[in-house]
């Protein structure tokens, strides 16, 4: 496997550069509020649709403080490797310039090249899991807006297939180094939809706010709220990237701080408006819950369409990272075909297997997004600061000794953080896949058991789901 930033350049003979003359060295890249718009743009979007019905799970009480919660801390965790990259540039050289891959980097620099390996793959596993949740929530979206549409239904699985069918060319287009286009679209995609989606359940509040039915707390229901939380808030896989490509990389406080204000704005009106409207007639997305036909159509559109932005962003570093490891030309050519279609399929595959994306969202949450987003950046930021408050200059340095030149406040924090990263994943992901053995909504597509739900009629709100402001006819109640 190949690393973009050298192995063996030693450390910086003489700490007295600043931070800022290395910054003087790469006089190019982009401010923090622009990096702010890059994070709202990366985290945004699934949890737009998913978060009431995390609300709804946990309680408005223990929902608001787990958001709270997971907010803070992974707010704080990407302070974290804004200064964990800081620390890197100032005692190894080469990071005043461009690396492709910041994260492994900084799991190399902090604790070694198996933590670099670990945690390689673990982005690249949560990459895959995050690219077969939107496909599996764009078939769902595109196949209910087009059941709307033209009252025919293809069916979720069958539009699986159609979609990856559709998105194979675009995949085989050679990735542009700057991508950030992709990115913002989303992010604007993203705003359309919560815009709309507002309007939409203000606009039901007459109506199924009377009906809405909220359930009591419920401890087994709590528990799969909090990977959905996790995820929402989880885009620390491409921080670092970001880090690296910002002018002043000093100043990413401010952008994740900026950031995370913004995504909170995004997600808080529709979390809790979807809540007090709809009650228990949530199901896997709010949109799903919005009587107003047109406004629904509308907000699924632009929810759609940030989905297979994000597909088509997020599969393209597993096709690079795999052609590079079969050491493929860059070119177009037969190579570049069969892995890019070995890698949708596999997405494919394990979309139709497991078709129901919520608790395959749960899992993601539990264990990639937990790692990634809690507790590598608070182990990784434990050996930087303890290198360079350490009087001797070393590569590596044991844990023991990491604990030991690790201040108590830090100390403490930071084992917070992960402890409770560790715990809530773990115990999610547990009982997502407890979920996914037991429902027969997980059943695999090619399988016989799997049962083709087709309805053209609404989903209405109210405790049956037999209310509605629209002229529909309402789905039947289970």
């Amino acid at each position: 496997m190949q690393w973009e930033c050298g192995d063996s350049i030693p450390l910086l003979q003489d700490k007295s550069d600043s931070t800022d003359d290395l910054q003087m060295k790469a006089r190019t890249g982009i401010s923090w509020l622009v990096a702010a718009a890059f994070i709202v743009a990366d985290m945004a979007g699934g949890g737009v649709v998913t978060m009431p019905v995390a609300l709804l799970k946990s309680g408005a009480f223990m929902g608001s403080v787990v958001m709270i919660l997971v907010a803070t801390a992974f707010c704080y965790t990407a302070h974290l490797l804004g200064q964990n990259w800081i620390i890197m540039r100032k005692r190894w050289s080469q990071y005043a310039n461009h690396c492709r891959k910041p994260f492994p980097e900084m799991a190399f620099r902090a604790i070694g090249p198996e933590a670099r390996i670990f945690t390689a793959g673990t982005i690249h596993a949560m990459l895959f899991g995050v690219s077969v949740v939107y496909l599996l929530l764009s078939a769902k979206i595109i196949n209910s807006l087009i059941t709307s549409l033209m009252e025919f239904d293809i069916g979720e699985c069958r539009m699986m297939v159609l979609l990856a069918l559709v998105l194979f060319p675009v995949t085989l287009l050679k990735s542009p180094q700057d991508f950030w286009i992709a990115v913002v679209l989303a992010m604007v995609t993203t705003v359309f939809a919560v815009m709309l989606i507002i309007v939409g359940i203000v606009k039901d509040d007459a109506v199924c706010g009377k009906v809405a039915n909220i359930p009591s707390f419920d401890s087994n229901e709590f528990v799969m709220s909090l990977g959905i939380f996790m995820f929402a808030f989880g885009g620390h896989a491409v921080f670092p990237t970001i880090i690296n490509d910002m002018q002043r990389p000093k100043e990413f406080t401010r952008s994740a701080l900026l950031g995370f204000a913004g995504v909170c704005a995004l997600y808080l009106p529709i979390t809790i408006l979807g809540y007090q409207v709809y009650g228990d007639s949530l199901t896997d997305s709010v949109i799903s819950s919005i009587q107003s036909k047109e406004i629904r159509e509308a907000a699924n559109f632009f929810i759609a369409a940030h989905c297979i932005l994000t597909l088509t962003i997020t599969i393209n570093p597993l096709n690079q990272e795999l052609e590079n490891a079969l050491k493929l030309p860059h070119e177009f050519g037969t190579g570049r075909v069969l892995v890019r279609a070995f890698i949708l399929s596999a997405v494919t595959f394990l979309a139709l297997t497991v078709p129901s994306f919520g608790p395959l969202l749960n899992v993601i949450g539990g264990t990639t997004v937990a790692l990634t987003s809690a507790v590598l950046p608070c182990l990784f930021n434990m050996y930087l600061v303890a290198m360079e408050s350490g009087t001797q200059k070393e590569e590596h340095i044991s844990f023991l000794k990491a604990v030991k030149l690790t201040s108590w406040t830090r100390l403490t924090v930071n084992c917070f953080v992960i402890l409770f990263a560790i715990i809530f994943g773990s115990i999610t992901t547990l009982s997502a896949w407890k979920e996914l053995y037991v429902s027969e909504m997980s059943y695999p597509c090619y399988s016989s058991r799997y049962h083709v739900t087709i309805s053209q009629k609404n989903h209405c709100c109210g405790h049956f789901r037999n209310v509605t402001s629209d002229t529909g006819t309402c789905s039947v109640y289970n």
